[in-house]
């Protein structure tokens, strides 16, 4: 049945993203590292994160601007 299979898609996922929490959560408490230090380096990879984001956001809005362009000039002709 698809609703059986998409229930257990969603399960998965579900388990997948708790468990990267949990993982996540552990490997900060177990970090050889200082809290402080441990700080700074996820406030760096995360606006590092951030900013690869708003890069490719921007790249994708242009590419999709270009493309309802193109099929504009595709249905003027």
């Amino acid at each position: 049945m698809y609703y059986d299979e998409e229930s257990g898609t969603l399960r998965f996922i579900t388990g997948l993203l708790i468990g990267a929490v949990l993982g996540a959560g552990v490997a900060l408490l177990v970090a050889p590292r200082s809290g402080q230090r441990t700080r700074q380096r996820i406030v760096r990879a995360v606006e590092g994160a951030r900013d690869s984001a708003a890069d490719r956001w921007q790249d994708l809005t242009d590419e999709a601007k270009e493309a309802v362009r193109a099929g504009r000039r595709r249905i003027s002709r």
